[in-house]
């Protein structure tokens, strides 16, 4: 059976997540707030819509991957969004990354509408998202996620159900924490290793080979030596992410004091107006508070 699918928010994860689908085989609705952004997708085959209401007027699985949590909240319940124009059994996959407790409001709220919703934030970056080897992590009922985990496969390798509503979006804050904490890692021992006279790269070379080895030394620690911080992911959305994460953990009475200090530095980078950089440029911080350029 032919299922029409919605896509909306095709920056840059999204854009190869959503050729992907049409890769498949899908039939999709697109919407974005920037026109522009669709024209790849138009090219290859997909209908470019002009509001969210006129995406669930053609889908019955809806895919959502915007900035923050009001920004979904604004595409499903706003005046133009989803669920102005949504048939009950309507499924909403959000692969955006935001507050878990805010994810569950927007499930129940969406159950009483007789519609579903799977939380489903990604990890693996742009390549991944290029490659189609996302790490998918889910949240939401079993049958639902059975009924979509074709649609993931187009975009995803690692796909995990992890629980109910909200767990998804619990495994990618966890999933940030680990980045963020192993960043600020490799950048405290690139510099430790720097201040010291050592050749750093040197130093990351003989670690790749150990235990401290890691996907962050090879990546993060090499763009920390180049000085290029082209950004992967940016400083503004991992700083984002880590304040859901403390935001929850507050909520919680949580103590992080790691993720706490990170997001510190993620902060700082904001106020030097770096936002846009890459998140390795965490090092930047470090070196400065440790006198160095």
């Amino acid at each position: 059976m032919t299922i029409n699918i919605g896509f909306i928010g095709p920056g840059i994860m999204g854009r190869p997540m959503a050729l992907n689908l049409l890769k498949g085989g899908y039939k999709l609705w697109v919407y974005a707030r920037r026109t522009e952004t669709l024209q790849p997708l138009t090219a290859a085959g997909a209908t470019a819509c002009a509001t969210a209401m006129e995406v669930a007027r053609h889908a019955e699985v809806i895919f959502t991957i915007v900035s923050d949590t009001p920004d979904v909240e604004a595409v499903i319940f706003g005046e133009q969004g989803i669920t102005r124009q949504a048939r009950p059994g309507t499924v909403i996959v959000d692969m955006s990354t935001i507050s878990p407790t805010a994810t569950k409001d927007f499930a129940d709220r969406l159950e009483r509408l007789g519609m579903e919703m799977l939380d489903a934030p990604v990890s693996g970056g742009e390549a991944g998202a290029i490659n189609a080897t996302l790490s998918i992590m889910v949240g939401g009922k079993v049958p639902v996620f059975e009924r979509v985990k074709p649609l993931f496969e187009c975009m995803g390798k690692n796909i995990v159900h992890i629980g109910g509503h909200g767990d998804g979006q619990v495994a990618k804050a966890c999933n940030q924490i680990v980045v963020a904490v192993t960043i600020e890692a490799v950048a405290e021992a690139l510099t430790f290793a720097r201040k010291n006279g050592a050749d750093a790269a040197k130093v990351r070379e003989a670690l790749m080979g150990g235990f401290a080895g890691s996907k962050i030394m090879e990546v993060h620690g090499k763009r920390m030596l180049d000085n290029d911080f082209k950004p992967g992911f940016k400083v503004g959305l991992h700083q984002k992410d880590m304040r859901i994460v403390m935001e929850t953990a507050h909520q919680l009475g949580l103590a992080l004091p790691a993720a706490a200090m990170v997001t510190q530095h993620l902060n700082a980078l904001m106020g030097t107006g770096d936002t846009h950089l890459d998140s390795a440029a965490i090092v930047k911080v470090i070196a400065r508070m440790s006198g160095m350029d």
